[in-house]
């Protein structure tokens, strides 16, 4: 296995306090990680290290190999356009239509694409995810699930193949939540990266590879989903844990 993403003896405080503490981890290219403990372990703030969007106080985040802290303006938009976050809360700037929001990613990523083009495409992304309203309003006028379905598209937007998904099926209705995980099975298929937050074990046996476990932020296991799974003892303690 080769490591896409690497967190080496990294380490990130808060006004809090530290949340995540000398942590170590290499998330395997092409296979999908769960990141899992109870609720204020560490888990969001582990996945947006690894995402680059936090920068931790001590240690090093490696994309292939290369520190992302030192990497280049193409290089880091690069990063950007390979990788994509869909936020637990959803993080939809209230202050632009849905369009806007949608558009901004394109316009980043791809300056050569007309305005036609950016249409199509974001049509097609939104009826892909089922979002058939309307695009000139605002976040404030969707339900939380419907704004789940907007954060959902924009973070495919640009064909990424390493997905960082924070609890990405809240609030949605099961057809909403089904029509996302086969997008991104289909990802997965296409030989994507995915490191996912989830208390969902149905979810977690049916889609991971591996299962890392964190709590107090710290890393306390890392096993495959199998491992996981054989040992019942270990499995049922875990969904205590996490209340699923």
């Amino acid at each position: 296995m080769v490591g896409i993403i690497e967190l080496y003896n990294v380490s990130f405080s808060a006004q809090s306090g530290k949340i995540v503490q000398n942590i170590s981890i290499e998330f395997d290219e092409s296979r999908t990680t769960a990141l899992v403990g109870p609720s204020g372990g560490g888990k969001s703030t582990v996945l947006k290290l690894a995402a680059g969007l936090l920068v931790p106080d001590q240690g090093v985040v490696l994309y292939r190999g290369e520190n992302i802290a030192h990497m280049n303006r193409s290089e880091t938009l690069e990063f950007r356009r390979q990788g994509a976050f869909v936020f637990q809360d959803s993080a939809l700037w209230a202050n632009q239509d849905l369009f806007q929001i949608l558009e901004l990613p394109l316009r980043i990523h791809f300056p050569a694409m007309d305005k036609k083009e950016r249409e199509q495409r974001i049509k097609a992304v939104t009826a892909e995810v089922g979002y058939k309203k309307d695009l000139r309003v605002r976040p404030a006028r969707l339900s939380m699930g419907e704004q789940k379905l907007i954060a959902f598209a924009r973070a495919m937007l640009c064909n990424p193949n390493l997905l960082y998904l924070d609890e990405w099926t809240e609030s949605l209705d099961e057809s909403g939540r089904v029509r996302l995980i086969d997008i991104v099975k289909k990802k997965q298929r296409e030989g994507a990266t995915v490191i996912l937050v989830s208390h969902y074990m149905s979810l977690i046996k049916d889609m991971v590879d591996f299962v890392v476990v964190i709590g107090d932020g710290q890393i306390s296991l890392k096993v495959t989903k199998e491992q996981l799974f054989e040992d019942t003892e270990l499995s049922n303690n875990l969904k205590m844990e996490i209340g699923a």
